[in-house]
Protein backbone atom coordinates (compact mmCIF):
# COMPACT_ATOMS: atom_id res chain seq x y z
CA UNK A 1 0.00 0.00 0.00
CA UNK A 2 1.64 3.70 -0.97
CA UNK A 3 1.82 6.15 1.84
CA UNK A 4 -1.13 8.04 0.60
CA UNK A 5 -4.02 5.78 1.11
CA UNK A 6 -6.90 6.42 2.57
CA UNK A 7 -6.66 5.90 6.41
CA UNK A 8 -8.62 3.57 8.46
CA UNK A 9 -10.27 6.10 10.48
CA UNK A 10 -12.57 7.63 7.58
CA UNK A 11 -14.34 4.06 8.54
CA UNK A 12 -12.61 2.17 6.21
CA UNK A 13 -12.94 -1.46 7.33
CA UNK A 14 -10.22 -4.57 7.52
CA UNK A 15 -12.20 -5.54 4.58
CA UNK A 16 -12.09 -2.63 2.74
CA UNK A 17 -8.13 -2.33 3.11
CA UNK A 18 -7.25 -5.68 1.67
CA UNK A 19 -9.59 -4.63 -1.00
CA UNK A 20 -7.51 -1.89 -1.71
CA UNK A 21 -4.70 -4.12 -1.09
CA UNK A 22 -5.57 -6.54 -3.74
CA UNK A 23 -6.97 -4.20 -6.06
CA UNK A 24 -3.51 -1.89 -5.95
CA UNK A 25 -1.22 -5.02 -6.86
CA UNK A 26 -3.33 -6.28 -9.99
CA UNK A 27 -3.06 -2.51 -11.11
CA UNK A 28 0.66 -2.48 -10.56
CA UNK A 29 1.22 -5.45 -11.80
CA UNK A 30 -0.95 -6.57 -14.34
CA UNK A 31 -2.38 -3.19 -15.90
CA UNK A 32 0.44 -0.57 -15.58
CA UNK A 33 2.80 -2.53 -17.62
CA UNK A 34 0.61 -2.74 -20.40
CA UNK A 35 -0.97 0.87 -20.49
CA UNK A 36 1.38 2.16 -22.80
CA UNK A 37 1.35 -0.40 -25.45
CA UNK A 38 -2.67 -0.24 -25.53
CA UNK A 39 -2.54 3.48 -25.49
CA UNK A 40 -0.41 3.32 -28.54
CA UNK A 41 -2.88 0.79 -30.00
CA UNK A 42 -5.77 2.48 -29.28
CA UNK A 43 -7.64 -1.07 -28.98
CA UNK A 44 -10.03 -2.35 -26.53
CA UNK A 45 -7.47 -4.26 -24.23
CA UNK A 46 -9.44 -7.44 -24.20
CA UNK A 47 -5.74 -9.51 -22.97
CA UNK A 48 -5.99 -7.40 -19.76
CA UNK A 49 -9.84 -7.30 -19.57
CA UNK A 50 -9.65 -11.09 -19.73
CA UNK A 51 -7.09 -10.70 -16.89
CA UNK A 52 -9.23 -8.85 -14.94
CA UNK A 53 -11.99 -11.25 -15.09
CA UNK A 54 -10.12 -14.36 -13.70
CA UNK A 55 -8.94 -12.48 -10.96
CA UNK A 56 -12.86 -12.28 -10.49
CA UNK A 57 -12.44 -8.13 -10.85
CA UNK A 58 -13.98 -7.97 -14.33
CA UNK A 59 -17.67 -9.89 -13.09
CA UNK A 60 -21.52 -9.66 -11.78
CA UNK A 61 -20.68 -10.55 -8.50
CA UNK A 62 -17.81 -8.23 -7.63
CA UNK A 63 -19.48 -5.33 -9.11
CA UNK A 64 -22.93 -6.23 -7.35
CA UNK A 65 -20.28 -6.80 -3.98
CA UNK A 66 -19.16 -3.08 -3.97
CA UNK A 67 -22.12 -1.67 -5.56
CA UNK A 68 -24.19 -2.39 -2.50
CA UNK A 69 -21.41 -2.07 -0.24
CA UNK A 70 -23.41 -0.21 2.72
CA UNK A 71 -20.18 1.86 3.27
CA UNK A 72 -20.47 3.23 -0.14
CA UNK A 73 -16.87 3.03 -0.52
CA UNK A 74 -16.18 -0.48 -1.88
CA UNK A 75 -17.07 1.16 -5.39
CA UNK A 76 -14.99 4.51 -5.14
CA UNK A 77 -12.06 2.12 -3.51
CA UNK A 78 -12.31 -0.20 -6.62
CA UNK A 79 -12.37 2.80 -9.15
CA UNK A 80 -9.62 5.10 -7.48
CA UNK A 81 -7.25 1.80 -7.63
CA UNK A 82 -7.88 0.37 -11.10
CA UNK A 83 -7.45 4.32 -12.43
CA UNK A 84 -4.18 4.73 -10.30
CA UNK A 85 -2.77 1.78 -13.09
CA UNK A 86 -4.04 3.00 -15.95
CA UNK A 87 -7.60 5.28 -17.18
CA UNK A 88 -7.77 3.76 -20.82
CA UNK A 89 -7.88 0.05 -19.62
CA UNK A 90 -9.62 1.35 -16.29
CA UNK A 91 -12.36 2.37 -18.42
CA UNK A 92 -12.26 -0.62 -20.45
CA UNK A 93 -13.21 -2.58 -17.45
CA UNK A 94 -15.67 -0.68 -15.57
CA UNK A 95 -17.14 0.83 -19.07
CA UNK A 96 -19.97 -2.50 -18.03
CA UNK A 97 -20.64 -1.00 -15.38
CA UNK A 98 -21.93 2.33 -16.26
CA UNK A 99 -24.95 0.20 -18.39
CA UNK A 100 -25.14 -2.14 -15.50
CA UNK A 101 -26.16 1.18 -13.58
CA UNK A 102 -28.42 2.22 -16.12
CA UNK A 103 -30.21 -0.90 -15.39
CA UNK A 104 -30.15 -0.88 -11.75
CA UNK A 105 -31.07 2.84 -11.47
CA UNK A 106 -34.37 2.28 -14.03
CA UNK A 107 -35.36 -1.39 -14.16
CA UNK A 108 -36.56 -3.71 -11.66
CA UNK A 109 -34.87 -6.09 -9.88
CA UNK A 110 -35.88 -9.07 -12.65
CA UNK A 111 -34.30 -7.38 -15.15
CA UNK A 112 -31.27 -6.48 -13.34
CA UNK A 113 -30.68 -9.75 -12.82
CA UNK A 114 -31.93 -11.24 -16.23
CA UNK A 115 -29.19 -8.23 -18.31
CA UNK A 116 -26.75 -7.59 -15.57
CA UNK A 117 -25.04 -11.29 -15.53
CA UNK A 118 -25.29 -10.98 -19.89
CA UNK A 119 -22.98 -8.10 -19.67
CA UNK A 120 -20.16 -9.52 -18.22
CA UNK A 121 -20.02 -13.09 -19.16
CA UNK A 122 -17.69 -14.95 -17.73
CA UNK A 123 -13.59 -15.85 -18.06
CA UNK A 124 -12.96 -17.21 -21.88
CA UNK A 125 -16.29 -15.95 -22.92
CA UNK A 126 -15.85 -12.28 -21.86
CA UNK A 127 -18.85 -9.80 -22.59
CA UNK A 128 -18.94 -6.20 -22.55
CA UNK A 129 -22.06 -3.68 -22.79
CA UNK A 130 -22.47 -0.05 -23.38
CA UNK A 131 -24.75 2.83 -22.19
CA UNK A 132 -26.19 5.10 -25.20
CA UNK A 133 -27.22 8.44 -24.22
CA UNK A 134 -25.24 11.22 -25.52
CA UNK A 135 -26.44 12.23 -29.07
CA UNK A 136 -24.16 14.60 -32.07
CA UNK A 137 -27.10 17.22 -30.72
CA UNK A 138 -27.66 16.63 -27.79
CA UNK A 139 -24.68 15.72 -25.18
CA UNK A 140 -25.11 17.59 -21.81
CA UNK A 141 -29.03 19.05 -23.00
CA UNK A 142 -30.40 15.43 -22.35
CA UNK A 143 -33.71 17.47 -23.35
CA UNK A 144 -32.58 17.56 -27.32
CA UNK A 145 -32.40 13.83 -27.56
CA UNK A 146 -33.72 13.17 -30.67
CA UNK A 147 -33.81 9.07 -30.62
CA UNK A 148 -37.25 8.20 -30.55
CA UNK A 149 -38.63 4.41 -29.41
CA UNK A 150 -41.85 3.81 -30.54
CA UNK A 151 -44.30 1.19 -29.08
CA UNK A 152 -45.76 -1.15 -31.68
CA UNK A 153 -48.97 -2.45 -29.70
CA UNK A 154 -49.78 -5.21 -32.08
CA UNK A 155 -46.14 -6.87 -31.46
CA UNK A 156 -45.60 -5.44 -28.45
CA UNK A 157 -42.33 -4.71 -29.31
CA UNK A 158 -40.80 -1.02 -28.99
CA UNK A 159 -39.00 0.38 -32.69
CA UNK A 160 -35.59 2.58 -32.10
CA UNK A 161 -34.72 5.15 -34.38
CA UNK A 162 -31.63 7.07 -34.22
CA UNK A 163 -28.16 8.06 -33.44
CA UNK A 164 -25.91 7.58 -30.55
CA UNK A 165 -22.58 9.37 -29.87
CA UNK A 166 -19.25 8.89 -27.44
CA UNK A 167 -20.84 5.56 -26.34
CA UNK A 168 -17.77 3.76 -24.08
CA UNK A 169 -17.77 -0.25 -25.72
CA UNK A 170 -20.06 1.37 -28.58
CA UNK A 171 -20.94 -1.00 -31.48
CA UNK A 172 -18.74 -3.58 -29.78
CA UNK A 173 -20.98 -4.07 -26.56
CA UNK A 174 -22.72 -7.36 -26.59
CA UNK A 175 -25.78 -5.62 -24.66
CA UNK A 176 -26.40 -1.96 -25.29
CA UNK A 177 -28.79 0.06 -23.06
CA UNK A 178 -30.33 2.84 -24.45
CA UNK A 179 -31.98 6.07 -23.54
CA UNK A 180 -34.75 7.45 -26.09
CA UNK A 181 -37.88 9.50 -26.09
CA UNK A 182 -40.58 8.37 -25.59
CA UNK A 183 -42.86 11.44 -25.93
CA UNK A 184 -41.32 14.32 -27.07
CA UNK A 185 -44.00 17.04 -26.01
CA UNK A 186 -42.15 16.11 -22.52
CA UNK A 187 -38.71 16.70 -23.69
CA UNK A 188 -36.17 15.16 -20.74
CA UNK A 189 -39.16 13.57 -18.87
CA UNK A 190 -40.45 12.07 -21.52
CA UNK A 191 -37.79 9.31 -22.05
CA UNK A 192 -36.90 6.25 -21.06
CA UNK A 193 -34.28 3.23 -21.28
CA UNK A 194 -34.41 -0.08 -23.18
CA UNK A 195 -32.10 -2.64 -23.38
CA UNK A 196 -31.11 -4.03 -26.36
CA UNK A 197 -30.17 -7.84 -26.31
CA UNK A 198 -26.95 -9.01 -28.44
CA UNK A 199 -27.65 -9.74 -32.00
CA UNK A 200 -30.06 -7.39 -32.48
CA UNK A 201 -30.94 -6.50 -36.03
CA UNK A 202 -30.53 -2.69 -36.97
CA UNK A 203 -27.95 -1.86 -34.47
CA UNK A 204 -24.59 -0.69 -35.69
CA UNK A 205 -21.68 0.97 -35.24
CA UNK A 206 -20.58 4.31 -36.93
CA UNK A 207 -17.26 6.17 -36.66
CA UNK A 208 -15.00 5.15 -33.83
CA UNK A 209 -13.65 8.20 -32.16
CA UNK A 210 -9.95 8.43 -32.33
CA UNK A 211 -8.97 10.43 -28.95
CA UNK A 212 -6.42 13.02 -27.00
CA UNK A 213 -6.94 10.24 -24.20
CA UNK A 214 -7.86 7.14 -22.64
CA UNK A 215 -7.13 6.22 -25.84
CA UNK A 216 -7.27 2.13 -24.94
CA UNK A 217 -10.90 2.94 -24.47
CA UNK A 218 -12.99 1.93 -26.98
CA UNK A 219 -15.46 4.71 -28.24
CA UNK A 220 -17.29 5.24 -31.38
CA UNK A 221 -21.31 5.83 -32.58
CA UNK A 222 -24.50 3.31 -32.52
CA UNK A 223 -26.46 3.68 -34.91
CA UNK A 224 -29.97 2.62 -34.56
CA UNK A 225 -31.63 2.02 -37.81
CA UNK A 226 -35.49 0.46 -36.74
CA UNK A 227 -34.37 -1.81 -33.73
CA UNK A 228 -37.36 -3.92 -32.91
CA UNK A 229 -36.88 -4.96 -29.70
CA UNK A 230 -39.30 -7.07 -27.03
CA UNK A 231 -41.73 -4.75 -24.91
CA UNK A 232 -39.91 -6.54 -21.95
CA UNK A 233 -36.57 -4.61 -23.02
CA UNK A 234 -38.24 -1.48 -21.54
CA UNK A 235 -36.63 -1.06 -18.28
CA UNK A 236 -38.93 -0.33 -15.83
CA UNK A 237 -41.83 -1.88 -17.62
CA UNK A 238 -44.77 -0.28 -19.63
CA UNK A 239 -47.41 0.03 -16.58
CA UNK A 240 -44.73 1.89 -14.89
CA UNK A 241 -43.60 4.44 -18.08
CA UNK A 242 -47.37 4.98 -18.49
CA UNK A 243 -48.08 5.87 -15.09
CA UNK A 244 -45.02 8.33 -14.88
CA UNK A 245 -46.01 9.50 -18.39
CA UNK A 246 -49.01 10.46 -16.93
CA UNK A 247 -48.31 12.53 -14.45
CA UNK A 248 -45.73 14.30 -16.25
CA UNK A 249 -48.36 15.20 -18.79
CA UNK A 250 -50.71 16.72 -15.90
CA UNK A 251 -47.76 19.45 -15.03
CA UNK A 252 -46.33 17.29 -12.22
CA UNK A 253 -43.11 18.30 -10.95
CA UNK A 254 -40.08 15.73 -12.43
CA UNK A 255 -39.45 14.21 -8.41
CA UNK A 256 -43.52 14.06 -8.12
CA UNK A 257 -43.60 12.17 -11.54
CA UNK A 258 -41.44 9.72 -10.52
CA UNK A 259 -37.71 11.16 -10.52
CA UNK A 260 -35.64 12.48 -13.18
CA UNK A 261 -34.69 11.27 -16.83
CA UNK A 262 -33.39 7.95 -17.71
CA UNK A 263 -29.87 9.57 -18.24
CA UNK A 264 -29.87 11.52 -15.38
CA UNK A 265 -30.58 8.47 -13.12
CA UNK A 266 -27.77 7.03 -14.44
CA UNK A 267 -25.35 9.60 -13.95
CA UNK A 268 -26.88 10.32 -10.39
CA UNK A 269 -25.43 7.24 -9.62
CA UNK A 270 -21.87 7.17 -11.34
CA UNK A 271 -20.92 10.34 -10.62
CA UNK A 272 -18.88 9.88 -7.55
CA UNK A 273 -17.42 6.78 -9.17
CA UNK A 274 -15.92 9.02 -11.78
CA UNK A 275 -14.69 11.25 -9.45
CA UNK A 276 -12.85 8.16 -7.84
CA UNK A 277 -11.62 7.48 -10.88
CA UNK A 278 -9.77 11.23 -11.73
CA UNK A 279 -8.96 10.97 -8.00
CA UNK A 280 -6.77 7.71 -9.05
CA UNK A 281 -5.17 9.88 -11.70
CA UNK A 282 -4.47 12.74 -9.85
CA UNK A 283 -3.13 10.75 -7.21
CA UNK A 284 -0.65 8.47 -9.65
CA UNK A 285 1.07 11.63 -10.95
CA UNK A 286 1.58 13.33 -7.86
CA UNK A 287 2.95 9.90 -6.33
CA UNK A 288 5.69 9.98 -9.51
CA UNK A 289 6.43 13.75 -8.91
CA UNK A 290 7.18 13.64 -5.80
CA UNK A 291 9.47 10.69 -5.88
CA UNK A 292 11.35 12.42 -8.94
CA UNK A 293 11.52 15.66 -6.92
CA UNK A 294 12.93 13.89 -3.97
CA UNK A 295 15.89 12.44 -6.50
CA UNK A 296 16.23 15.09 -8.76
CA UNK A 297 19.20 17.06 -8.00
CA UNK A 298 19.87 20.75 -9.42
CA UNK A 299 21.84 23.28 -8.12
CA UNK A 300 24.00 20.35 -5.35
CA UNK A 301 20.18 19.86 -3.83
CA UNK A 302 16.78 17.51 -4.47
CA UNK A 303 14.57 20.12 -6.34
CA UNK A 304 11.72 19.25 -3.59
CA UNK A 305 14.05 21.19 -1.30
CA UNK A 306 13.28 24.52 -3.41
CA UNK A 307 9.92 26.04 -2.37
CA UNK A 308 8.53 26.34 -5.74
CA UNK A 309 8.49 22.67 -6.22
CA UNK A 310 7.68 21.94 -2.43
CA UNK A 311 4.29 24.36 -2.30
CA UNK A 312 3.09 22.63 -5.82
CA UNK A 313 2.95 19.57 -4.34
CA UNK A 314 1.03 20.31 -1.14
CA UNK A 315 -1.13 22.00 -3.43
CA UNK A 316 -1.56 19.01 -5.30
CA UNK A 317 -1.58 16.21 -2.02
CA UNK A 318 -4.25 18.28 -0.40
CA UNK A 319 -6.61 18.90 -3.79
CA UNK A 320 -6.59 15.04 -3.99
CA UNK A 321 -7.08 14.64 -0.40
CA UNK A 322 -10.24 16.80 -0.84
CA UNK A 323 -11.40 15.56 -3.77
CA UNK A 324 -11.23 12.22 -2.15
CA UNK A 325 -13.09 12.71 0.80
CA UNK A 326 -15.71 14.56 -1.52
CA UNK A 327 -16.16 11.47 -3.48
CA UNK A 328 -16.39 9.63 -0.43
CA UNK A 329 -19.67 11.81 1.33
CA UNK A 330 -21.16 11.49 -1.66
CA UNK A 331 -20.95 7.88 -2.65
CA UNK A 332 -21.97 7.17 1.37
CA UNK A 333 -25.30 9.31 0.71
CA UNK A 334 -25.81 7.27 -2.24
CA UNK A 335 -25.27 3.98 -0.90
CA UNK A 336 -27.84 4.71 2.07
CA UNK A 337 -30.28 6.12 0.44
CA UNK A 338 -29.68 9.90 0.87
CA UNK A 339 -30.91 12.48 -1.65
CA UNK A 340 -27.98 14.80 -3.04
CA UNK A 341 -29.76 17.97 -1.33
CA UNK A 342 -26.73 20.09 -2.48
CA UNK A 343 -25.55 18.73 -5.25
CA UNK A 344 -23.07 16.17 -3.16
CA UNK A 345 -22.71 14.39 -6.59
CA UNK A 346 -22.28 17.20 -8.60
CA UNK A 347 -19.89 18.67 -6.32
CA UNK A 348 -17.04 15.82 -6.30
CA UNK A 349 -17.00 14.94 -9.96
CA UNK A 350 -16.40 18.72 -10.67
CA UNK A 351 -13.46 19.09 -8.01
CA UNK A 352 -12.29 16.02 -8.71
CA UNK A 353 -11.89 15.91 -12.40
CA UNK A 354 -10.42 19.89 -12.15
CA UNK A 355 -7.80 18.33 -9.21
CA UNK A 356 -7.31 15.93 -11.94
CA UNK A 357 -6.17 17.95 -14.80
CA UNK A 358 -4.26 21.02 -12.56
CA UNK A 359 -2.47 17.80 -10.77
CA UNK A 360 -1.21 16.15 -14.02
CA UNK A 361 -0.27 19.46 -15.64
CA UNK A 362 2.23 20.07 -12.41
CA UNK A 363 3.51 16.43 -12.34
CA UNK A 364 4.79 17.42 -15.90
CA UNK A 365 5.97 20.88 -14.50
CA UNK A 366 8.09 19.32 -11.87
CA UNK A 367 9.21 17.10 -14.34
CA UNK A 368 10.58 19.46 -16.74
CA UNK A 369 11.49 17.83 -20.12
CA UNK A 370 11.18 14.13 -19.04
CA UNK A 371 7.49 14.93 -18.04
CA UNK A 372 6.70 16.17 -22.20
CA UNK A 373 8.42 12.80 -23.26
CA UNK A 374 6.43 9.40 -23.06
CA UNK A 375 9.27 8.41 -21.16
CA UNK A 376 7.43 9.04 -18.06
CA UNK A 377 3.47 8.29 -17.68
CA UNK A 378 2.66 11.40 -16.48
CA UNK A 379 2.26 12.49 -20.21
CA UNK A 380 -0.06 10.10 -21.05
CA UNK A 381 -2.02 10.94 -17.59
CA UNK A 382 -2.40 14.23 -18.47
CA UNK A 383 -4.03 13.67 -22.22
CA UNK A 384 -6.54 11.23 -20.13
CA UNK A 385 -7.06 13.59 -16.99
CA UNK A 386 -9.14 16.21 -19.32
CA UNK A 387 -11.64 14.11 -20.30
CA UNK A 388 -12.84 14.27 -16.33
CA UNK A 389 -13.83 17.62 -17.40
CA UNK A 390 -15.90 16.92 -20.34
CA UNK A 391 -17.81 13.30 -20.36
CA UNK A 392 -20.80 12.75 -17.60
CA UNK A 393 -21.19 15.99 -17.72
CA UNK A 394 -18.66 19.13 -17.88
CA UNK A 395 -17.74 21.11 -15.47
CA UNK A 396 -19.74 23.94 -16.40
CA UNK A 397 -23.19 21.83 -15.83
CA UNK A 398 -21.85 20.64 -12.59
CA UNK A 399 -21.48 24.31 -11.39
CA UNK A 400 -24.95 24.71 -13.28
CA UNK A 401 -25.94 21.59 -11.11
CA UNK A 402 -24.77 22.82 -8.14
CA UNK A 403 -26.14 26.73 -8.53
CA UNK A 404 -29.44 25.49 -9.38
CA UNK A 405 -29.49 23.25 -6.26
CA UNK A 406 -27.94 25.91 -4.03
CA UNK A 407 -30.23 28.30 -5.25
CA UNK A 408 -33.31 27.04 -6.08
CA UNK A 409 -32.81 29.88 -8.90
CA UNK A 410 -33.89 28.88 -12.61
CA UNK A 411 -30.03 30.08 -13.46
CA UNK A 412 -29.16 29.84 -17.79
Amino acid sequence: MTDDAPIPYFGLTPDHLELKDWLHTFAADVIRPAAAEWDEKEEFPWPVVEEAAKAGIYSFDFFATQSFDPSGLGLPLFMEEIFWGDAGIGLSIVGTALAAAGVRANGTDEQVMEWVPQMFGEPGDLKIAAFCSSEPDAGSDVGAMRTRAIYDEASDEWILKGTKTWATNGGLADVHVVTAVVDPDLRSRGQASFVVPPGTKGLSQGQKFHKHGIRASHTAEVVLDDVRIPGRCLLGGKEKLDARLARAREGASSRESGGSNASMATFERTRPAVGAQAVGIARAAYEVALDYAKTREQFGKPIIENQGVAFQLADMKTAIDASRLLVWRAAWMAANGKRFENAEGSMSKLMAGETAVKVTTQAMQILGGNGFTREYPVERWSRDAKIYTVFEGTSEIQRLVIARTVSGAPIR
